[in-house]
């Protein structure tokens, strides 16, 4: 009975190590000749209608919060694209893809103030893309056509319809996706693509927590 405190004290302090990151104030980064998506943002996730169109939204993340090693979130899709080969640069359409933006603690504090663009393409970062989307197994691990070493997509759903909750293990995934320790989480953002296979997707994503 003695160790009880202790083991509540504990579990309190890991509670309180996780913090809800907000939406609201999301930027959304456009494509040239690329029809946007519509996003509707609440204080605690968005909703996307995506009509042949893609476009992502996305928010820097501050220095405090940058050493979280694991993520959580909710997601749904209610119209779905079909199933695409996602390492196919022009034919990788999918619902939801999730992206968690890293970069080496000497370069991590100059690039929170970089444009979503400029981060993606600095040589250094590394990005982990969670996709709801594509003809994959779960779990699979599959180069980005568009990001080259920089990035790397892991299947969470294959394409289709439903409503689930997912928890990650960032650190984990970077191992796994890199090799190395992981880096510095800078930036975070959510895509939905459906212009390639001139389709539709109706989903929605929130609830994200890091810690």
């Amino acid at each position: 009975m003695k160790a009880m405190p202790a083991l509540v004290f504990a579990m309190s302090i890991a509670a309180s190590s996780a913090f809800a990151v907000p939406f609201g104030q999301w930027s959304e980064q456009t494509f040239p000749r690329l029809s946007a998506n519509q996003w509707i943002q609440s204080a605690n996730g968005v909703d996307v209608r995506s009509d042949m169109s893609v476009s992502l939204l996305w928010t820097r993340i501050e220095a405090a919060d940058g050493s979280a090693t694991r993520a959580s979130w909710s997601w749904s899709v209610s119209e779905s694209v079909p199933a695409t080969l996602l390492t196919r640069k022009g034919g990788d359409d999918r619902n939801l893809a999730l992206y968690f933006v890293f970069m080496p603690p000497e370069q991590a504090e100059a690039s929170r103030n970089a444009s979503v663009r400029k981060m993606l393409r600095t040589r250094e970062a590394r990005v982990l893309m969670y996709v709801w989307g594509g003809d994959h197994a779960r779990g699979d691990i599959l180069p980005s056509p568009y990001l080259g070493q920089r990035g790397k997509t892991i299947i969470r759903r294959p394409a289709g319809t439903g409503s689930h909750s997912e928890t990650v293990d960032l650190e984990a995934d970077f191992q796994r996706a890199f090799g190395g320790e992981k880096s510095v989480l800078v930036g975070m953002a959510v895509s939905s693509d459906s212009d390639d296979t001139r389709s539709s997707v109706r989903a929605r994503l929130g609830g994200i927590r890091l810690e």
